[in-house]
């Protein structure tokens, strides 16, 4: 009943009368528009194909930020072509000059019933799934008399040649690849051959040069991050070539710069060289400048894994806090791109928080974590109970919670912080292959709540915990150093209490062990050196020995000048190998107190307001009273001349 009265709005159209009639379809807008391969598209558009001879495709429509296009555009098509319409969605890679069709995003077959059947009103046409989405098209069909129907239709041919048929095929290869559970390396060879054959039959002179050059190193650049290709060098050339010849101004420009500062970024994520971080930082700044308000590039450029990432990462070499700054800015515009209702808000707002976590991590300022707890909660409430990434939530809004616990020693945030990562590990069940991490963390928590409350039940779940999660990180594994260290410092932690000298050996052998795997720059050696000191010292104050207390300033001394970690991490280090050495009458004392104070000025340094500054002081307790003790250490020492110095540095 409900078909006869819509088809009453188009009483001509009938099968027997489809020959002469014509329709104008208008195509409005497409939503949800997901490249299967994950490939960052310049633009989408859609073909239609009534004869196929004769097949119409739209212009080619930039991706707006929450994965939509807009067309308002009108074709006029002849109903007794075919009895069918075809509708294709593609992602085309390039603005200027394309070569191919692209990579198919989805595609549908309508009959004019169907069509026709929908009214005089704009309607929605849903494609199959891609990537947990249905990508959408909004049309309008009219039927047009004799008299209307001649306006005329304007074809734009897909091309169809040789080096179009092969770039074709190589996209669909490379999506194979890449949407497979079993990333079978048949069909990256498959592509990577074709996109190859496109290169050999295009000079350097053709027009179709630089996107030949793009395709063959984006097909190597998935093999390279999954570990089945591993020729970066020659990758990151065929990304500079193309650059060359897409130079500021053009339309590919932007797309170009985005593809070499993925290939800088991911040989940097392997192999830890400082340079390719340094440059994909600026290329990152240059592309945000490049990119238009709203677009899905721009979005992804200040994404997790944009400019934010490169920034945050060439930070971590060289210590700038403009670096640090920059970064939340970018993690703030990303945020403000989505509205509330935007299913990927959430992803945004836990890495702003997950941003200005780090910087409270450099710098200590109480603002930055309260926001990063704000934030990790409106992320959390965004992903209910049964959202497939609920668990990342839990965790991240429990690590910041033990953050506040440990500044303020709020009983609260670590039960907090227990309830979420017990939540979180109900998620994680044997088998699953983030159980690692989340019994880590648990145990993490436990250890936290034992040294407020000395519960021996917390230390030993603690230490059974971290064990698991060790078995878990067998070697090669590239947290296994974390686990390694933070068993050593729970076990450090019962030898204090029952002086189990098994407990005590083993710790020290679990911080040797991280140091073994770690490059000499990782951030991550400066826990080693402090859990690997906390040992010695534990050591020393039970059996006395003193090659013990200088093992254990040696490596207070190696935490505090690792070049690679924060401040306030470094700092307190410094403020703790002063406390011992006094403690412990070791010579090492003055040259503790000289460099904690050098630390301190370094940190004062990155921060402006005067307010700020005072923040940053009362982040370290007792510092008040570290210029008097330095001076009656020194004079001590019959050394006038540093204790005058480190009262005034003291001021």
């Amino acid at each position: 009943m409900l078909r006869v009265v819509r088809r009453s709005f188009h009483p001509a159209i009938t099968p027997r009368s489809w020959e002469g009639q014509s329709i104008r379809l208008e195509v409005i807008s497409g939503k949800n528009l997901k490249v299967p391969s994950k490939r960052i598209p310049a633009g989408i558009y859609m073909s239609l194909n009534v004869d196929p001879r004769r097949p119409w495709k739209s212009t080619t429509g930039v991706l707006s930020s929450d994965e939509s296009v807009a067309w308002a555009e009108t074709v006029t098509l002849t109903l007794d072509a075919s009895p069918k319409l075809t509708l294709v969605l593609w992602a085309s890679f390039e603005l200027d000059r394309m070569l191919g069709n692209g990579e198919v995003i989805g595609k549908l077959e309508i009959s004019w019933d169907e069509l026709l059947d929908r009214g005089n009103e704009p309607f929605v046409l849903s494609f199959p799934r891609v990537r947990g989405v249905r990508p959408s098209l909004t049309l309008k069909a009219t039927v047009l008399h004799a008299r209307d129907s001649q306006d005329g239709v304007s074809f734009d041919f897909i091309v169809d040649c040789e080096i179009a048929r092969d770039t074709d095929a190589g996209h669909a290869q490379l999506t194979e690849y890449v949407t497979r559970t079993l990333k079978w390396i048949s069909y990256l060879n498959d592509a990577v051959e074709h996109f190859q054959l496109v290169l050999d039959q295009c000079p350097v002179s053709h027009s179709d040069y630089a996107a030949a050059l793009t395709n063959l190193a984006w097909a190597r650049l998935r093999g390279y991050i999954q570990n089945d290709l591993q020729d970066i060098n020659s990758i990151t050339s065929l990304f500079r070539e193309a650059l060359a010849l897409r130079p500021q101004g053009h339309l590919d420009h932007p797309l170009s710069i985005y593809h070499l500062t993925e290939a800088l970024t991911w040989r940097y994520r392997k192999e830890h060289t400082a340079v390719y971080i340094h440059e994909s930082a600026q290329l990152s700044c240059k592309l945000l400048n490049l990119c238009p308000e709203g677009s899905y590039l721009r979005s992804i450029a200040t994404g997790a894994d944009g400019v934010d990432y490169a920034v945050e990462r060439r930070f971590q070499q060289h210590g700038s806090i403009d670096d640090l700054d920059e970064c939340i800015q970018c993690c703030r515009e990303a945020v403000s791109l989505f509205p509330e209702e935007h299913s990927e808000r959430e992803t945004y707002l836990n890495n702003l928080a997950l941003s200005l976590k780090f910087r409270f991590d450099y710098q200590g300022n109480s603002h930055d974590l309260n926001e990063a707890i704000s934030l990790h909660e409106e992320a959390l409430r965004s992903r209910p109970v049964g959202h497939k990434i609920r668990d990342f939530s839990l965790d991240n809004l429990g690590a910041a919670l033990l953050a506040c616990f440990h500044q303020c020693g709020d009983a609260n945030d670590v039960t907090r912080s227990m309830s979420l990562r017990c939540e979180a590990l109900t998620l994680h069940p044997p088998g699953s292959p983030y159980r690692d991490s989340t019994l880590n963390n648990l145990a993490g928590v436990l250890r936290a709540r034992y040294v407020e409350l000395d519960t021996s039940e917390d230390l030993n779940e603690s230490i059974d915990l971290f064990r698991d999660s060790l078995h878990l990180r067998q070697h090669g594994h590239p947290l296994r150093h974390t686990t390694l260290y933070n068993l050593s410092s729970v076990l450090c932690l019962r030898f204090i209490k029952t002086q189990k000298n098994e407990d005590i050996e083993e710790a020290i052998r679990l911080c040797q062990e991280s140091l073994e795997v770690l490059p000499s720059l990782h951030p991550d050696r400066f826990f080693s050196y402090v859990w690997l000191q906390a040992a010695y010292l534990s050591c020393y104050r039970v059996q006395h020995n003193l090659a013990n207390l200088s093992l254990a300033v040696d490596n207070f001394r190696l935490a505090s000048r690792h070049p690679t970690q924060g401040f306030p991490y470094r700092i307190l280090a410094a403020q703790e190998w002063v406390t011992a050495s006094e403690r412990h009458n070791h010579t090492s004392a003055l040259e503790a107190y000289k460099f904690f104070f050098e630390l301190l000025g370094r940190h004062l340094a990155t921060w402006s307001l005067i307010v700020a500054w005072h923040e940053a002081t009362s982040a370290f307790r007792h510092t008040r009273t570290l210029p008097v003790d330095a001076a009656a250490c020194a004079m001590h020492l019959d050394n006038l001349q540093n204790a005058i110095e480190l009262v005034e540095q003291g001021r």
